[in-house]
């Protein structure tokens, strides 16, 4: 098990609660993140009974699967249980590991598909849960675990007035690896190459048993790893499949061909539902039910400008939706017609500039949270985001990569105390002291706009790395640091 010693710590913490009652946990996340071998993992070790949903069942069939699993569970012939409705299959089932685990634990996997024929089920489990802790009916006890991979199905299990809103002990949302875990998982020595696979699968541990050819070593073998994989339509890793896989995972996601035009006007840089719009022939007001459907889900983020209020970016996130939007949809033809190599190299250009970019950019904002005082001891930033500093004087504005703000400082409050200001470069020109100058600007600008700068350390990352009068300017300058490939993966 790699880089999930929080979440396993939870799991155990939850199933180890000094408390005789049912207690119901829920476990969500992104298809391919690893929920069901956490869980899978976790009942092993409980002696429990783990249930799995199948999408293509329906009530009869679905009930029927999880009655034969509760009688191979008790070691009873196939087909010796007959049981009916929902409320007796899981109380039998709490029954049955109350009895025989060392710990009595009952999973759930992908919830979701059996709620589209069986909506009842959080009500049973209400009443179940409630009948526990009042001593009402035949008590039940143990622990029961939810899961799913439709996080907006998940997520509104908890909301307003449903039946569970209250009950869960445990709502786990597991997120994909960070890239440094990513680069281990993949068994990758080059940082660039590291780079360039986290930017089109990102950190989802199951597509690493889904490739044809292995791990790339080098960025040469990447562009034939890509080719042979992301861009092969018989690999379990062909983006256009999988996307299909993640959009259908929503309910709510029916009308495709719209949601299929906002992940690509997002992918090529559009922020705001007039720009998302403007690239699609849609007014904004359409925008905003299939916007929240992509940001509950998972793939959407919006996020507000660090320092200026009503300034809100809407960016795509998976890795994998991006790629394939870029490069795997608007290459189809050649890639059906088997040039799949034909149709990466035509790509390079915008595999650099609209993912490679983005994503490095990312990464910079990551490593700033997670590592920067390793490297700066003493110095833990608070928030970190972008921002958009104005010019007055040059009728411009100037976007900034990564800013991050002192741990008392709030988003957007006016006179926050900035402790770093960041540019990221993903290009293959090293970066020299005209970048350092820039960002000398800007921190003059914003200390005039009335933001505490004093001691904000000016950091450049780069790519392709620094020229050697940089280098040695920031050897000399406590405010000045600069943050290569090798130093964002091990600093």
């Amino acid at each position: 098990m790699l880089d999930r010693d929080r979440e396993w710590r939870t799991l155990n913490q939850f199933l180890a609660a000094d408390d005789p009652h049912l207690r119901i946990g829920l476990l969500s996340g992104r298809r391919r993140h690893g929920k069901s071998f956490l869980l899978r993992a976790l009942t092993e070790r409980a002696g429990g009974l783990y249930l799995t949903a199948v999408r293509e069942e329906g009530r009869v069939s679905a009930s029927r699967r999880a009655t034969d699993a509760i009688a191979a569970y008790a070691g009873l012939p196939d087909a010796s249980l007959e049981i009916g409705d929902w409320e007796r299959i899981l109380a039998t089932a709490l029954d049955q590991v109350a009895e025989r685990a060392a710990v009595p634990l009952l999973v759930i996997d992908e919830l979701p598909y059996l709620l589209e024929h069986s909506p009842e089920i959080p009500g049973i489990l209400q009443k179940l849960y409630d009948d526990s802790r009042s001593g009402v009916g035949r008590p039940v006890r143990g622990r029961i675990i939810l899961c799913g991979s439709a996080m907006s199905v998940m997520h509104e299990l908890l909301s307003g007035t449903q039946p569970l809103r209250g009950r869960a002990a445990m709502d786990m949302r597991l997120a994909a690896f960070g890239y440094r875990a990513a680069r281990r998982l993949w068994a990758i020595e080059d940082p660039a190459v590291a780079l360039r696979v986290h930017a089109t699968l990102g950190g989802a541990p199951g597509y690493r048993q889904l490739v044809a050819t292995g791990t790339p070593d080098t960025e040469s073998g990447f562009d034939t790893w890509v080719i042979d994989n992301l861009l092969s339509p018989d690999i379990g890793v062909f983006t256009r499949t999988e996307t299909e896989y993640l959009l259908r995972e929503d309910p709510r996601i029916t009308r495709r061909t719209l949601y299929y035009d906002v992940l690509t006007a997002l992918a090529r840089g559009a922020s705001s539902p007039s720009k998302i719009g403007g690239l699609i022939g849609r007014e904004r007001t359409a925008l905003s039910h299939p916007l929240d459907v992509l940001e509950s889900s998972g793939y959407v983020v919006k996020e507000e400008d660090v320092l200026r209020g009503r300034h809100t970016s809407i960016k795509l996130v998976d890795p994998v939706i991006r790629f394939n939007q870029l490069v795997t949809v608007p290459r189809a033809d050649l890639i059906d017609r088997g040039r799949a190599d034909q149709a990466w190299h035509t790509s390079s250009a915008t595999f650099r500039s609209k993912i490679l970019g983005p994503h490095f950019e990312e990464l910079a904002r990551q490593w700033t949270g997670s590592h920067l005082s390793e490297v700066l001891p003493g110095l833990e930033p608070g928030a970190i985001g972008t921002t958009v500093v104005p010019d007055p004087a040059a009728r411009t504005s100037h976007e900034v990569d990564v800013v991050a703000l002192d741990l008392d400082s709030r988003p957007r409050q006016p006179g926050a105390r900035i402790r770093l200001l960041g540019e990221a470069k993903a290009t293959i020109e090293r970066r020299g002291p005209h970048d350092l100058a820039r960002l000398e600007h800007l921190r003059t600008l914003l200390s005039a706009q009335g933001y505490d700068t004093e001691g904000a350390v000016l950091t450049l990352f780069s790519l392709a790395g620094f020229h050697g009068d940089l280098m040695r300017t920031a050897s000399e300058r406590p405010d000045v640091l600069l943050v290569d490939l090798a130093t964002l993966y091990w600093s």
